[in-house]
């Protein structure tokens, strides 16, 4: 039984996890531009887990053996979050298996928390991988926003600053998808507060 402590009050802390690790990525350019919409939001503390930095191992270890030093820098990022955004592409119908790893390596840290995705890709936006997302977290009791920030044919969506070229229309859903996560993080801190959560 996994019973969360409350996270406290004050600002909504928000972990942006940057989910491709290719070489010569698209992703950072995505991210860059979210997490500048982000942090207009006066209610949002944003934390950027890059997983090119973190470099977790690929290999888990068994149950109840101590846990290499990548993963135990990052839980704590992790586990003092409010809310997530996973900005991820799609490889081949999913997404990168450095995100599957990094999901794979905690349980608790996701419970009870919301979570909110960007993607982006060729002709259907990344949105496959979001909707293979959505299964992971609900097993790990996550609640997953309905509405996203999808990039379709996303290399021809930006220009050579990294802007969109699109700037209205999808800072509008940035904003969206932002006040959706803004009012679950805070309903669910809330509740952590009153009741912790408990899995059986």
């Amino acid at each position: 039984m996994t019973t969360l402590s409350p996270t406290g009050d004050g600002p909504l802390r928000v972990t942006v996890v940057v989910g491709s690790t290719r070489e010569g990525r698209f992703g950072t350019t995505v991210s860059d531009w979210f997490v500048q919409e982000a942090r207009q939001h006066p209610d949002l503390a944003i934390d950027v887990l890059d997983l090119v930095d973190v470099a977790l191992p690929d290999r888990l270890t068994g149950y109840g053996q101590p846990l290499p030093p990548e993963v135990t820098a990052v839980t704590p990022r992790l586990a003092s979050a409010d809310a997530f955004v996973v900005v991820t592409p799609e490889y081949n119908h999913s997404y990168p298996a450095p995100l599957k790893t990094l999901i794979d390596w905690h349980m608790e840290q996701w419970q009870a928390k919301p979570v909110a995705f960007v993607s982006y890709g060729g002709m259907s936006g990344g949105l496959r991988a979001v909707e293979h997302l959505r299964g992971v977290f609900a097993e790990l009791h996550a609640v997953t926003m309905r509405d996203t920030v999808s990039f379709h044919g996303a290399w021809a969506r930006f220009d050579g600053d990294g802007r969109p070229i699109e700037a209205a229309e999808c800072a509008g859903a940035a904003k969206t998808m932002l006040d959706q996560l803004v009012w679950w993080a805070r309903a669910l801190r809330d509740a952590r507060a009153t009741r912790p959560y408990v899995t059986a």
